[in-house]
């Protein structure tokens, strides 16, 4: 599989589906990705392949008899779905998903390596806004990699 790297803006349409970009689509394997719940209020994108070996890697490691792994695993194994593109290259995104996002029409969807965020425009660009000083200081602790 090809790394999913990129910054890409499409629109959802009035049914919930957004047209998802060729480069990342062409990368895949399959036709099918898994979609959940993730931090900051965007959804996460997997293909099946990652999505087994990170849902499986949680499985082993969370316990339903703590209180805090209960907690992961409804947030995010339990709304996450498998979802189809259709002939057009669309992904119809579930309503739950949509509201938990708070998407609108204009989306953002991001290639992050092994995985793919989607986002609301505004609410990304607010995040950005609002993260800045944490991201330097983030940057700041990776000095240990070099170019």
């Amino acid at each position: 599989m090809n790394l999913l790297t990129g910054e890409y803006r499409n629109t959802l349409d009035e049914k919930g589906r957004i047209l998802f970009p060729t480069k990342l689509r062409t990368g895949m394997a399959d036709n099918v990705l898994v979609v959940t719940q993730a931090f900051d209020r965007c959804l996460w994108l997997f293909t099946p392949e990652e999505w087994e070996n990170i849902s499986s890697k949680l499985m082993e490691n969370a316990s339903p008899f703590n209180e805090k792994n209960r907690l992961v695993l409804r947030r995010f194994i339990a709304p996450a779905q498998e979802i189809e593109f259709d002939k057009s290259g669309r992904l119809s995104i579930p309503q739950s998903l949509r509201e938990y996002a708070s998407l609108s029409k204009d989306c953002v969807i991001l290639g992050v390596n092994k995985y793919m965020e989607l986002w609301d425009a505004e609410s990304y660009k607010a995040y950005l806004t609002e993260s800045e000083d944490s991201f330097r200081s983030a940057a700041e602790e990776l000095n240990a990699i070099s170019f």
